[in-house]
């Protein structure tokens, strides 16, 4: 992977490697974003685009619900963070043969939540030429509402393709007919957002749905695959073209789970399998040195597993100019 071609586009400079940008640019608005909300990647012949649905504010003791204080604050001061930080959200479009994918839809909106900062997605994949009617399939790692809520933006249903085929896995859908939050440790009002974007969203693209049991490849090179744990149905996307490799994690992998895999994530609903599906996934990552992205590292979320002990360690990529 060490040729792996990683390119940023910004507003000075147009990457000519990758063609995300191609689509058509109708109504395209211009982007009033300070620093670069997209990064692309070239996996063989796939095309990737990440980009960031914005931030929101979580506690340090929501990432770690399981950890001695002592333990937490050490972290905490290693990593320079407050008690509450910015969350990031990634979401990724992958360009496959003549498929456009966009891998899980970010926040959406929620003003209940009172998160300002995200739900960013829509507006960012207009900056970068991405076309709505353009995508073909989408993949939906789980059904937690930052992964499922720009689809239930008012007006987005209409500005997709009506053969949209939306992925994901069988197990998902039915753990959200009734979802069991016993286990987790959300913030306030969470849970009850969650359920209803999700019942929404089933009844809104039941006739969009794709399901598979265990895996399933939606493109050439493009798998998506259930890990369970953070949810019954979590699935991820590994990408595989001409010998390179990519995995996006979507919740498998949070920031602190790299020094601390058996640490907790509150939004966890089954943490101690959620735990062991981590430490698989980690493992064969840092055996492969395929990249990896995730949905909450921090942005452009694009680099590699190392092994460091008996925990891990997280090595972003280089920024290619």
């Amino acid at each position: 992977m060490k040729n792996t071609m990683l390119a940023v586009e910004t507003a000075q400079q147009k990457d000519k490697s990758v063609s995300l940008d191609n689509t058509s640019r109708s109504g395209r608005q211009a982007s009033d974003d300070l620093v670069p909300s997209r990064y692309a990647v070239k996996v063989g012949e796939i095309e990737v685009l990440v980009v960031s649905d914005g931030v929101l504010p979580i506690s340090a003791i929501t990432m770690t619900t399981n950890a001695e204080p002592a333990a937490r604050a050490a972290w905490q001061r290693d990593m320079f963070l407050p008690d509450t930080f910015d969350w990031p959200l990634n979401a990724v479009v992958v360009r496959s043969g003549d498929q456009t994918i966009l891998v899980d839809a970010g926040l959406g909106a929620d003003p209940d939540l009172h998160l300002p900062q995200a739900g960013r997605l829509i507006q960012r994949l207009e900056s970068a030429g991405i076309d709505l009617a353009s995508v073909t399939d989408v993949v939906l790692t789980h059904m937690h509402m930052d992964h499922i809520g720009g689809l239930l933006v008012d007006g987005m249903k209409n500005r997709l393709r009506p053969d949209l085929r939306v992925h994901l896995s069988a197990a998902e859908i039915d753990f959200w007919a009734s979802p069991d939050f016993s286990r987790t440790a959300m913030p306030q009002g969470f849970p009850d957002a969650l359920r209803a974007a999700a019942a929404r969203f089933l009844v809104e693209y039941r006739s969009n749905l794709r399901t598979f049991q265990d895996e399933c490849e939606v493109a050439p090179g493009v798998t998506l695959r259930r890990t369970g744990g953070h949810t019954p149905g979590h699935s991820i996307v590994r990408l595989s073209s001409g010998g390179a490799r990519l995995t996006f994690a979507g919740d498998a992998v949070f920031p602190v789970g790299f020094e601390r895999p058996d640490w907790h994530n509150g939004f966890e609903h089954d943490p101690e399998e959620a735990a062991r599906v981590r430490v698989r996934l980690l493992r064969e990552l840092a055996n492969t040195d395929e990249l990896l992205v995730a949905t909450h590292m921090p942005f452009p979320s694009v680099g590699h597993v190392a092994v460091a002990g008996d925990a891990f360690r997280w090595v972003p990529a280089f920024w290619d100019y």
